[in-house]
């Protein structure tokens, strides 16, 4: 784990829904997964120099707040942890196309990375899709690097009778997505039974670290268009109650206000 990424884990599972925290709290919880002080504090140094972070005074203390577009991105890491809505998939696909100028490669470089994020694949260049992406999410993106004139945006259903299997393999990371999950599997299975309440908090970490890192390679495939072993909707049913189970037992450990 990365400390400027831990600082993302961090946020989106102890500070969420707020977007504000002490500068010492962050401390607190980083050395409890090994990080050193100086560590931390160059993580948020350069994290805030980026933009990502924005500093703030509250008499003698240090705040921190993510930008807005940081918490955009803290929702739907959140919101597609958490989903079910492509367990009960309503047969249709969220298309999207685009053609974008050479002279706007970077943000479209930039812009195709996040679609990934949010649960699209492409079959073909300039195609994009998914089965249950968020709609209004995807026009958000869509805002934020202002390609409001070189995208379309559909939803659509699937003519022929063809399995779409052929369709989904060529458009999402299924093979990594496996691996991901066998190793998520594994992590759950070796959680501590009663653990301390510093242990699961480094657990509970460490576990939402990795469970977040899937979401680049599923898109979050409802049973229909799952491949045969393909196990992702019960490992993250597993994951679920295993970050329960760790919440609690961290007890105030998770409290940002504590």
């Amino acid at each position: 784990m990365r400390a400027r990424s831990t600082l993302f884990t961090l946020y989106s599972e102890l500070v969420f829904p707020q977007d504000t925290v002490w500068v010492g709290r962050l401390v607190e919880w980083m050395e409890l997964l090994g990080f050193s002080e100086p560590a931390v504090r160059a993580a948020v140094s350069r994290s805030a120099a980026r933009g990502w972070i924005l500093p703030q005074r509250r008499g003698r203390y240090a705040y921190y707040k993510l930008s807005p577009r940081v918490f955009w991105q803290v929702q739907q890491v959140r919101r597609r942890l958490g989903d079910k809505a492509c367990r009960q998939w309503d047969g249709r696909w969220r298309l999207l196309v685009y053609a974008v100028p050479e002279g706007m490669r970077s943000q479209r470089d930039k812009f195709r990375n996040e679609l990934v994020m949010l649960g699209y694949g492409t079959p073909a260049p300039g195609i994009w899709l998914s089965p249950c992406a968020e709609q209004q999410a995807t026009r958000e993106l869509i805002s934020f690097y202002q390609l409001e004139p070189y995208v379309e945006l559909f939803s659509a259903e699937r003519v022929g009778d063809e399995p779409p299997q052929r369709l989904v393999n060529k458009a999402f990371k299924l093979a990594e997505a496996k691996v991901r999950y066998r190793q998520l599997q594994r992590r759950i299975g070796s959680l501590p039974a009663n653990p301390s309440a510093e242990e699961a908090f480094a657990q509970l970490i460490q576990l939402i670290h990795e469970a977040r890192k899937i979401l680049f390679f599923d898109p979050g495939l409802p049973p229909q268009l799952a491949p045969p072993g393909f196990d992702g909707a019960a490992t993250l049913s597993r994951f679920s109650e295993a970050r329960e189970r760790l919440r609690l037992a961290a007890g105030k450990l998770v409290n940002a206000s504590s």
